[in-house]
Order: C-alpha cells, then sequence, then structure tokens
C-alpha cells in the first residue's frame, strides 16, 4: 500500500493553551473547514468532537488528549487537542513529546495567562516550533497588540504579528494580511467562504508601514535574506515565506494570527500557516535513542519508510468497546498489521494488531503507518507510555517521557464483596493510562491510598472507576501528599542484626553513612565496600532494605526523598549470614539512621495565581497570608484586573475556590501548579502528624 501523502506533505502538530482560551472550539473549526465534519460542534452543548468523554461534556473541559486526522491543500495535518487544566499537564507533556510544530491559542482579553507560560516551557524542553493564534477577537477588552506584548515580555519569546485586525471587540470583521496586502472578511454565518478584498482605507497607511517593519524583521533572521535585503533586492512574499519557515523552525520567532473560533473567523488563514510555516517530519532534527546496555551510544533515527522501525508509545487509552489502545508515533521505518516487534525496555516481543487511524473516539482501519506518522494499535499486552518498539535484529530504546509526581491522595474503598475485585481492574487499568495516577495499599490501614495531580484530577478518576467500570465505593477526605527527609549528617551508623534459632542463625553487620541528598534526587544507594567485607551477592539484598524502608519515614509514616545512604562497612558470618538477614540489617540500619538525622516533614508547595478585581486586592492578600502564603508579587493585568503572585503550601489551598469566590462577590479565579517540596516548621507539622 502506497503513501497517500509525500512526507514533506505531512503536519503533526498540537493545539496547546490555558484553561477556556478556546483550543477545542479552534480545533472543531479546523475540522469543519478540512470538510472532516459536517456540523460545527460546541463545548458548551457537549457536541464537540475531540471532548468525547462524557465527564468533558459535562464540565465543558478537555481532560484527555484527543487525536485527530484532516487534509487542508493537499496536506495531510495530524492535530492533537490537549487539556488547558494543570491537573491534566501530564496529557500535554506526553503530546508535545511526540509532535513537530505547535498552535498556542491565546485568549485576546487576558494575553497569556499562568497555564500558557507552562504549556509554552514544555514545548521549550521538546523544542517544539510554535505559530500564536490570539483568539476571542470579538470580546470586549480584546487586544491583539497587547497579547502580542504579553508574549514578548511574560514568555521572552519573539512574537511577530501577521496580521492587523479589522474591527475591534464586537466590530471583530476580518483581518489584513500584512504580507499580501489584502484584507479578508467571513461574511456568513459558519466562516466558510473566506471574501478577499483590498485593504480597507482607514487602514491602508498602517499595512504599508507594518509591511515594511514585517519585511526588515523576517530578513533579519535568516543570513542570506539579510544579505539580499541590504543590497536592496526587492524580496517576494515566497522568498518572505521560506525565510519565516526556517525561523519558526529553528526556534527564532513566533508569527501571530488573529481570530474568534466562536464565531467563525480567523480559522483559514491559520491552517494556511500550519502548512506553511510549521514543520514537516523531515524538517526536524534526526531522532535520538541509544543502546539498550550504553546510553553514550547514540542512534540517529531518520524519518524514512525503509529504514528499520523506531516508534514510541505516547499514550494508552483503554476503550469500552475494543479494548486497549495504544498510540504511537512512527520515527523510521514502517509498522505492518501481523509484524513481530520488540519493546526493548520490557524485554517482550509484540505482535501489531489492528492498526488504526483516530478520529478522537471514532476510528478508521490502515495496513500499514509510515515514518513520520501517528496512529493507534490495538493488542499490545506489555507496552505503555514511553516504551519503544523496534525490530529484534535491531534494538535500541528512544528517550522515555518524564511526568511530575502526584501531590494529593484519598482512600478508596468499595462498597460490597462483589466490588472489591472490580476495583483493583479498574484502578489498574486506569494508572496503565495516566502516568501521573498512583495507587498504592496504605501499610498501617490496609486501605488502597489513589494519587493524582490535584482535586479535579482525583474526582475524574474516581467518576471513570463508578461510570465506565461500573465500581460502587466509598472515597474519603483528599489527603495531601507530605513526604519527608533529613536535615543532619549521620557519619557512622553501626548496626548489627544477629539472630539464634534451631539450626543456622541469622547474621548480618552493616556501616552506613547517611546524608541529606540534593533537592528531588530521591533516595541514592552507594556502594563503598572494598576488600568484600560484604560479599558482592548480598548488596543488591542491602540495597532493596534500604528502598523498602524508604518508603515509610519516622515522623508519619511518609515516603522518604532525597537521602544518600552510603554503605562503607560491615562483616558476615560463612554460615548464618544470608540476603534475607541482609535485607533486614539494611532496612532496620536505615530506619535508626533517619532517627538520628533529624527527620523533618516535607509539604509541596504550589504556584499560585489569583485573578481579581483592584478593589479585592487587600482581603485576598489577607486570605492568602492566613493560609501560609508567601506572596512573591503582583501585576496589573487588563483595565482594573490584578494578578497575585504567591507560593502557598497545597494542604492550605483545599476549599480556596469558595473562599475566592465569597470573597470577590464570584469574580475572583485563580489556579495553580505544582512548583516544589519545602520543609515544615516544627510546630505546624506536630497539627499535621497529629489530625
Amino acid at each position: 500500500m502506497a503513501r497517500e501523502f509525500p512526507l514533506e506533505k505531512y503536519r503533526n502538530i498540537g493545539i496547546i493553551a490555558h484553561i477556556d482560551a478556546g483550543k477545542t472550539t479552534t480545533t472543531e473549526r479546523i475540522l469543519f473547514y478540512t470538510g472532516k465534519t459536517y456540523r460545527i460542534g460546541s463545548v458548551d452543548e457537549g457536541t464537540t468532537v475531540t471532548d468525547w468523554m462524557v465527564q468533558e461534556r459535562e464540565r465543558g473541559i478537555t481532560i484527555v488528549s484527543a487525536a485527530v486526522t484532516a487534509e487542508w491543500k493537499d496536506y495531510r495535518i495530524n492535530l492533537i487537542d490537549t487539556p488547558g487544566h494543570i491537573d491534566f499537564t501530564a496529557e500535554v507533556q506526553r503530546s508535545l513529546r511526540v509532535l513537530d510544530g505547535g498552535v498556542v491559542v491565546f485568549d485576546a482579553c487576558q494575553g497569556v495567562e499562568p497555564q500558557s507560560e507552562t504549556v509554552w516551557r514544555q514545548a521549550d524542553k521538546y523544542n517544539v516550533p510554535r505559530i500564536c493564534f490570539i483568539n476571542k477577537m470579538d470580546r470586549t477588552g480584546a487586544s491583539y497588540t497587547n497579547s502580542i506584548e504579553s508574549i514578548r515580555n511574560r514568555l521572552g519569546a519573539n512574537p511577530i504579528a501577521m496580521q492587523i485586525p479589522i474591527g475591534s471587540e464586537s466590530d471583530f470583521k476580518g483581518v489584513v494580511d500584512i504580507l499580501k496586502q489584502k484584507a479578508y472578511y467571513w461574511e456568513d454565518e459558519l466562516g466558510i467562504d473566506m471574501v478577499e478584498k483590498e485593504v480597507p482605507e482607514e487602514l491602508r497607511a498602517e499595512a504599508i508601514s507594518q509591511r515594511d517593519l514585517l519585511v526588515e524583521e523576517i530578513a533579519g533572521l535568516d543570513d542570506e535574506l539579510t544579505v539580499r535585503f541590504l543590497e536592496g533586492e526587492e524580496l517576494s512574499n515566497e522568498d518572505l515565506i521560506h525565510g519565516l519557515r526556517k525561523a519558526v523552525i529553528a526556534g527564532k520567532c513566533n508569527p501571530c494570527y488573529a481570530g474568534t473560533s466562536l464565531k467563525n473567523k480567523g480559522v483559514q488563514p491559520l491552517l494556511d500557516a500550519v502548512v506553511d510555516l510549521l514543520p514537516s517530519p523531515l524538517d526536524i532534527s534526526a531522532t535520538k535513542a541509544h543502546q539498550i546496555d550504553d546510553e553514550s551510544k547514540e542512534i540517529l533515527l531518520h524519518a524514512d519508510d525503509n529504514e528499520p522501525v523506531g516508534a514510541l508509545v505516547f499514550k494508552i487509552v483503554t476503550d469500552p468497546y475494543v479494548g486497549r489502545l495504544a498510540y504511537f508515533r512512527v520515527y523510521s521505518g514502517t509498522v505492518k498489521q501481523g509484524q513481530m516487534l520488540l519493546n526493548p525496555v520490557k524485554g517482550k516481543k509484540e505482535r501489531i494488531g489492528r492498526l488504526i487511524r483516530m478520529y478522537a473516539d471514532r476510528r478508521d482501519d490502515v495496513n500499514e503507518v509510515y515514518a513520520g506518522d501517528i496512529a493507534a494499535v490495538l493488542g499490545l499486552k506489555d507496552t505503555f507510555t514511553g516504551d519503544t518498539l523496534c525490530e529484534q535484529h535491531k534494538p535500541f530504546v528512544l528517550e522515555s517521557i518524564s511526568f511530575p509526581e502526584p501531590v494529593i491522595s484519598v482512600a478508596v474503598e468499595p462498597k460490597t464483596l462483589a466490588d472489591q475485585e472490580k476495583i483493583g481492574i479498574a484502578l489498574q487499568k486506569l494508572s496503565e493510562e495516566d502516568p501521573t495516577f498512583r495507587v498504592r495499599s496504605d501499610e498501617n490501614t490496609g486501605q488502597t491510598i489513589i494519587s493524582g495531580m490535584g482535586e479535579l484530577h482525583l474526582s475524574i478518576i474516581v467518576d471513570r472507576m463508578m461510570r465506565e467500570f461500573r465500581v460502587k465505593a466509598n472515597v474519603g477526605k483528599e489527603r495531601v501528599a507530605y513526604k519527608e527527609t533529613i536535615r543532619k549528617t549521620v557519619p557512622k551508623l553501626n548496626y548489627k542484626y544477629s539472630k539464634q534459632t534451631g539450626g543456622h542463625g541469622q547474621y548480618a553487620h552493616v556501616v552506613f553513612t547517611l546524608e541529606p541528598n540534593d533537592s528531588g534526587k530521591g533516595i541514592l544507594f552507594e556502594n563503598k565496600i572494598i576488600g568484600g567485607a560484604i560479599p558482592k551477592e548480598y548488596i543488591p539484598a542491602v540495597e532493596k532494605g534500604v528502598m523498602e524502608a524508604s518508603e515509610s519515614g519516622v515522623l508519619g509514616g511518609f515516603p522518604m526523598t532525597d537521602v544518600k545512604v552510603t554503605l562503607i562497612d560491615g562483616s558476615f558470618h560463612e554460615v548464618d549470614s544470608s540476603e534475607m538477614a541482609f535485607k533486614l540489617a539494611g532496612s532496620l540500619a536505615f530506619k535508626e539512621g533517619v532517627e538520628q538525622a533529624d527527620p523533618v516533614l516535607l509539604e509541596p508547595i504550589m504556584k499560585v495565581e489569583v485573578t481579581i478585581p483592584e478593589e479585592y486586592l487587600g482581603d485576598v492578600l489577607g486570605q492568602l497570608s492566613s493560609r501560609r502564603g508567601e506572596i512573591q508579587g503582583t501585576d496589573i493585568h487588563t483595565g482594573k484586573t490584578q494578578v497575585i503572585h504567591a507560593m502557598v503550601p497545597l494542604g492550605e489551598m483545599f476549599g480556596y475556590a469558595t473562599t475566592l469566590r465569597s470573597a470577590t462577590q464570584g469574580r475572583g479565579v485563580f489556579s495553580m501548579e505544582f512548583d516544589h517540596y519545602s520543609a515544615v516548621a516544627d510546630a505546624t507539622a506536630q497539627k499535621i502528624l497529629n489530625v
């Protein structure tokens, strides 16, 4: 089966933005104008294609990233609509890992919002070229120029205005294309016909001066164009678009477009910009992989159908009708139905079952998936998010995807015995789908504890568990994911484990040093035994004992983190020593060492941004301070709107939404995201531990 589209005509893009900037509405219009849908869906009415989950339609927000495929002017666009809420930031992260370009949507009234910054930084991390769409130009307070300035100032980016809006707020009618010096209007209600006209008289002078500036700016981004420009040569629009495309792919600039997706204006020029300016799989540099046994030995994968297969699984979805779907991006080679591939991370072979081109929750069967394409496969048994698929004769591993740690937990209990088994299956399937969702059993209470990125995240998980998997469960109160660490170094901890029973005894002797580790480094075990004081075969048992003991700290049973344990000496008995004895010695020695090392409780600190009318500033600052908040500063947003930046412990943020609404007559909004873990003051720690 031959390729439908040449590789240079593929665009793998993501729509990313702050919550409520209009990502899903923009995606819906793209599908309509590319002929993929025959009616325009509405987020408010719950009729959009990409928000297909019941929970998404009820809440009017995107929860899971949805992949759709569309065609525009003989180009194939694989498009992923991502969530904007911070609780689902992992969905954005894994999408950006496999995309070649992004469209960042901004609310023209707000400019850069807190989550806009987060997704922008995530895109920076994966070097994803971006263009910007200033949406909601029809709203009161909308400003194209202010939005572009906020992109420049708050994101440190280089935004380039490609258009001039015609009319403002409710009178927004269309746009002037600065390069082409043409005006475009959308006069029919559905915005299907883009009408080209001459630039209006009142904007003509501005359009000409803006074009001169734009030509100079684009020429300055490309060495060849710079020389031609300085020599006084007239640069054609084709030359300028070509130079601009190179600059976008190199991450030097971000062209900006204006429109209002809800009112069906400005989407077609955005689609033209996607195919003109964003990269194809051939434009991005070769993808790096490494040998399984040696990370220093690098392998480069090129977007070539005839090379050995290299694919990355970036998302798992449990479909109630067809089973477990694995979304994957092919970086090299051709994946064929029935093919046997290797998962080198797990050391397992996987047969490629049914291959599917996804269209949100609908699907079309395909026989082959080529290099540079994104698709889904049914029937993989041992492959999960971040795993590589490659050919057995040439194994290698692609860089996996890193995810943030969960910060909030709740206890769940099945209501009946019949639900006992179902809850285990449901939680396993949900944790396979979502790498930021964790399940564990509490040793002390025997309860099942589920952890996630925030209150909304866990509420969606519980809702899905009850609806999709028909599990009836009682859910406890949210609990903060505290951790424990140490503040002092224990230079020498001598611990001997000796037990005499009938027959063989148990003997193990270990000598440790314990010291605080760098923040975020977790538990590090280092073996510095020389001369065989402890035989090599017992060292892994000591490490296992330390790691198991670190799962439950000495203050409140919270997991330990940021501790470096160095095994420096010890002894063994030829008859009585065993792996079990050394594991117990490692575990008990670690607990004893932690008690001597001044243990301390750590709590997650959230970066909070509160947007309020100016008159409520004093009250809201007081509220945040009373919640142990550290105020970082305030900004004036638009008009008389103030934005407060603060660092607040997560434990103090429960119920804050209600408090803020009461204090601001429902006009205040806030967003928060995890920033770091910080030590809790002793007096506060006592209150937390006594609850």
